[in-house]
């Protein structure tokens, strides 16, 4: 009965992994082949055209924070709730929220590197489960977050930057007094103090995860041979 369960298990684990890396590696040819025939152009609508198959892949995400939890896996629930809820926050409130932003060639960078991100990490997971080691996929997991977690970090933080603006205009999601419950609640001014905390703290944060992770995944591995 057990073995059956951990069977199961991994068949879910398996099955998820290749869904998200299918539907990460589906916007990220879209976004390529549309690049491709419009250039520069293509960037205006990128959400348009991506954007649903992106809010989709998202929510699914939050079955990460809750692998760790069931112990399907091993890791941390905070580290992955960190991770998909402030990229739900940037996708969902800053973005899917306001119009004038998804017009942003911003959109299309924070895009590339989610996208660059999630295909090389679903592999890998997939590998894993296999107890398979490809040094190339795993090489490329905990290298390429070197570049693209401190560019992916500076898109969603320029694209909160130039949404304090619009929110300041339109009031969206601020609450004003009076009311009956008694709060005010001031969007930009979260925004801003979220700034702070994601391009100081979040940011050492990830990146000290990440670079923990690299050291122990590609220490050189020492063979020692017995002398006859």
């Amino acid at each position: 009965m057990i073995e059956e369960l951990k069977d199961l298990k991994k068949v879910y684990l398996i099955l998820y992994n290749l869904f998200q890396f299918i539907g990460f590696t589906y916007v990220l040819c879209v976004m390529i082949v549309r690049f491709v025939k419009l250039d520069y152009a293509s960037m205006v609508d990128t959400y348009e055209h991506v954007g649903g198959a992106m809010k989709f892949l998202q929510l699914m995400m939050f079955l990460e924070v809750m692998h760790p939890l069931f112990r399907y896996t091993k890791g941390s629930p905070l580290v992955a709730f960190l991770q998909v809820g402030g990229r739900a926050f940037v996708l969902f409130a800053m973005i899917d929220s306001e119009p004038r932003m998804q017009t942003k060639p911003v959109v299309f960078c924070l895009f590339g590197i989610w996208t660059l991100i999630e295909v090389v990490r679903y592999p890998f997971y997939i590998a894993q489960l296999y107890r398979k080691e490809i040094y190339l996929l795993t090489w490329l997991r905990y290298t390429l977050w070197i570049p693209l977690y401190p560019l992916g970090i500076l898109c969603e933080a320029i694209v909160i930057l130039r949404n304090i603006p619009y929110f300041e205009e339109s009031g969206k999601f601020t609450i004003s007094l009076p009311n009956e419950w008694n709060f005010a609640f001031h969007l930009p001014n979260f925004l801003r103090v979220y700034l702070l905390i994601l391009a100081f703290p979040g940011m050492f944060f990830v990146m000290k995860h990440m670079h923990k992770l690299r050291t122990v995944k590609l220490k050189p591995k020492i063979i020692i041979k017995k002398c006859k």
